[in-house]
């Protein structure tokens, strides 16, 4: 039991560098090329209560008649999901859960998360991850989400 305190730090570390390269790698493509993809930055962030998060999707996914196929999860530092994002402007409709949700049409899109867990609770103050998975390739970005702002008059 001991070992446990001094486990996690290392944990956490290879955790960030994993992230990291794969957020290297991501800055490195544009999203306007053809089948390729961009996950760009949330707005606001920080943020509370909620947050969109675009993403753009080339034109080489939709060649040939072919819709790719979205997904859009929230995990906390420690790599556990907390939430599957939301859409803003589907066909299918805005609030539909975006997990293995086909696109058809390239350009930018958004994604939405209310800042709630699966149980539908707010989820505590830190650093959350977006993950988007287009056609079984992923990418991520780093969310913050600070405490409720009380306005005093």
């Amino acid at each position: 039991m001991r070992r446990l305190p001094r486990v996690m730090p290392v944990l956490l570390i290879l955790l960030v560098s994993a992230v990291s390269s794969a957020h290297a790698q991501e800055t490195e493509e544009t999203g306007q090329e053809v089948g390729r993809f961009t996950l760009e930055q949330n707005y606001p962030n920080p943020f509370y209560p909620n947050t969109r998060i675009p993403f753009v999707l080339g034109e080489g996914y939709f060649s040939e008649g072919r819709q790719p196929v979205v997904s859009m999860r929230v995990y906390n530092l420690i790599r556990q999901p907390v939430a599957v994002a939301e859409t803003l402007r589907h066909p299918q409709g805005r609030g539909i859960p975006m997990s293995n949700l086909r696109y058809e049409a390239p350009g930018r899109h958004e994604g939405y998360w209310d800042g709630r867990d699966f149980s539908g609770d707010m989820v505590s103050p830190g650093t959350y991850w977006v993950q988007l998975t287009v056609n079984g390739v992923s990418k991520a970005k780093k969310m913050i989400v600070t405490e409720e702002m009380i306005v005093t008059e």
